[in-house]
């Protein structure tokens, strides 16, 4: 008899054949919440394969395939999903559903159709706004107002499924990428928590996503974490912000590099300038160019476009962590340094 057919009323109703997906810390407080509940409790996780990390390039599991080992559950670490074995065995797990949250690669529309009820992706913003690699960074970057979370059914495009829930959080304009990323993860957890059954059950619509006002977010890179003191203060305030930890947000002076940990505006509105965001009224830029460190009170402060950018905490290369007014003691010569331009590769 199928298992996952009728059963007699008032009978405690078959747990749920889930099979998840995800590698990293967001997917991972899903996979807890998952856990702890028996009746969600996925019959296999699939994560990426461990990757070498450290100096000895000791391979290393994501989160979520080490928090699979340390309970024992069923891991698989395919090193592709797009091969006929792929698909076997998730057809040999007979799932309900699929989750996915933070797994680092495409699903092959050849998986799509294996479990009952398909798959359901658990995305960090407002969709359509923000699909892609990066959501959080961008909901950041772009000083939205608000950002949430959320579950599609998946179909072949990337973030492009109908939507089945939604969870909304407002933003103050404070949050760093990894803050937020937690929050999201709280609240994705809750929102899938309520949206599961229902949708295995077949009680949860999907609706389509709006055709307007979708973003893309891409993979960011080392180079994106060089700050342009030809733009504004208050988007490289939210740039600091949305880097953190990677790539992280740094210029180039005589010293060396100097990684910007904290940033502020002084005198702005934090949200401003995005285009979800009030406008900001920044500090009047002083007479020198952008681009120059200047003493700001006892700390330092990079001019740009439009105002001041104050480093509240930096580190150069090679350094710990300090305050601007640390840096300005140890090295008087950083004020008045200049910060070097990009150097773009001809052709580009």
């Amino acid at each position: 008899m199928d298992n996952r057919g009728p059963h007699p009323t008032g009978a405690t109703p078959p747990r749920p054949r889930i099979v998840f997906f995800g590698s990293g810390t967001f997917a991972l407080t899903l996979l807890d919440a998952l856990l702890a509940d028996p009746a969600t409790s996925p019959v296999a996780i699939v994560s990426t394969p461990d990757r070498p990390a450290g100096r000895d390039g000791t391979p290393t599991p994501t989160p979520v395939a080490a928090r699979a080992r340390a309970v024992g559950a069923d891991l698989r670490q395919p090193g592709t999903l797009r091969d006929a074995a792929a698909v076997a065995t998730l057809r040999d797990l007979a799932p309900d559903v699929a989750v996915v949250a933070d797994y680092g690669r495409i699903v092959p529309e050849t998986l799509l159709a294996v479990p009952r009820r398909g798959f359901l992706n658990v995305h960090p913003s407002l969709l359509p706004r923000h699909r892609g690699a990066t959501p959080v960074p961008a909901t950041i970057a772009a000083g939205d107002a608000e950002s949430g979370v959320t579950i599609i059914a998946m179909d072949a495009g990337v973030d492009t499924g109908p939507i089945v829930a939604t969870a909304h959080r407002p933003l103050d304009g404070t949050e760093s990428a990894p803050e937020l990323e937690e929050a999201l993860a709280r609240d994705g957890a809750v929102l899938l928590a309520t949206t599961l059954g229902r949708w295995i059950d077949g009680t949860a619509a999907a609706v389509p996503q709006p055709g307007d006002g979708a973003t893309v977010s891409r993979t960011l890179r080392r180079e994106d974490g060089r700050l342009d003191p030809g733009e504004a203060a208050a988007t490289l305030e939210r740039r600091v912000r949305a880097l953190r930890p990677w790539p992280g947000s740094f210029v180039e002076v005589p010293q060396g590099r100097l990684i910007v940990l904290d940033a502020s505006v002084p005198d702005a509105a934090r949200l401003g300038g995005g285009p979800h965001g009030a406008g900001a009224t920044v500090t009047a830029a002083p007479s020198e160019v952008p681009g120059t460190i200047v003493a700001d009170g006892d700390g330092i402060a990079l001019v740009t476009a439009d105002g001041l950018l104050r480093l509240r905490r930096v580190q150069l290369a090679g350094g710990r962590p300090i305050t601007g007014a640390e840096l300005r003691r140890g090295r008087p010569g950083i004020v008045g340094a200049a910060v070097r331009p990009a150097v773009r590769e001809s052709g580009r």
